[in-house]
């Protein structure tokens, strides 16, 4: 849940209809975690090529594109007042995160990112504490301590020789961001449209990045693959994940929908190890399983 998950909480409230619990549930949250877990698949063969800036433009500017029909139907909602808040949420919870997993795609495995990001759960527990003052709970407490032990486990591995740590650092930063987006979008964008608000935040942040997108543009050419990854990374893991996202909290509620947690990592580690050849080792197995614990545990808290 790449990023992606950006209005979970703002769809809390959304009942189930009747007759969710069938036979399409599990397919389509496996769909789910596919794509967003495919996003990591994508980064690390198109980041290489496009470098981060350049990568992430085209990742942004593609997923508001496909969702820009939606915010064309509801553009009475968003008067230009409002657009400076979101564009600051936007940078938040999609620019700033999207980068930092592009970096760390550069330097460590695919199957990285996709750990950390399972952290955003536990994240946006934190954040609410700190910052506005929810009540965390003794159970959540330990899934969070035991969260950050598997992180602290997982940043101290090494893969084919080679420290990830800093690859680690970069994306449980991101996961601490998409934590802090989640609750920015949950106070400041409620009664929004999901996928309207999603265009205006990912269109405002592609502006933003153009800049420095057009000064690190890649100098040489880049391949088909990594081009394919760029458009799959942006329409299909960011946009149209985005839209299948929000009609599955309105068919089958938030909590249920936010499952798909544990499964972007298995698939993120189970592509990079079918496509790219990349390891999975002792430690990645152990930090995964620490993670997925600890929201496991936070969850049931909930």
């Amino acid at each position: 849940m790449d990023g992606t998950k950006q209005c979970l909480e703002a769809g809390a409230a959304s009942a189930p209809v009747a007759g969710a619990r069938d036979w399409r549930t599990p397919l389509e949250l496996l769909a789910l975690g596919a794509v967003w877990g495919g996003s990591f698949l994508f980064m690390r063969v198109a980041a290489p090529e496009f470098g981060p800036y350049a990568l992430v433009e085209l990742r942004l500017a593609l997923g508001a594109m496909v969702l820009l029909p939606f915010l064309w139907l509801a553009r009475a909602q968003f008067p230009l007042r409002i657009w400076p808040k979101l564009a600051a949420i936007g940078v938040v919870n999609s620019a700033l995160p999207f980068l930092l997993f592009a970096w760390a795609a550069q330097r460590a495995p695919a199957a990285i990112g996709a750990i950390c990001n399972a952290m955003v759960v536990l994240f946006a527990a934190l954040v609410a504490y700190l910052v506005f003052g929810e009540k965390i709970g003794a159970r959540r407490a330990v899934a969070l301590l035991t969260g950050f032990i598997g992180v602290v486990v997982l940043a101290t591995a090494k893969v084919s020789g080679l420290s990830i740590g800093p690859a680690v650092f970069a994306g449980a930063t991101a996961a601490l961001l998409y934590g802090v987006g989640l609750n920015l979008v949950k106070r400041y964008m409620a009664g929004l449209p999901p996928a309207a608000s999603a265009a205006v935040t990912l269109g405002c942040s592609a502006l933003l990045l153009l800049p420095l997108a057009a000064t690190h543009w890649p100098a040489g050419a880049v391949s088909a693959q990594a081009w394919g990854s760029a458009i799959g990374l942006g329409v299909l893991c960011t946009g149209l994940a985005f839209i299948y996202f929000y009609g599955l909290i309105h068919r089958i509620g938030a909590a249920r929908t936010s499952t798909v947690t544990y499964l972007v990592p298995l698939f993120g580690a189970l592509f990079a190890w079918v496509f790219l050849g990349e390891p999975v080792t002792l430690a990645m197995l152990l930090a995964g399983a620490l993670i997925l614990g600890s929201v496991a545990i936070s969850q049931r808290a909930r």
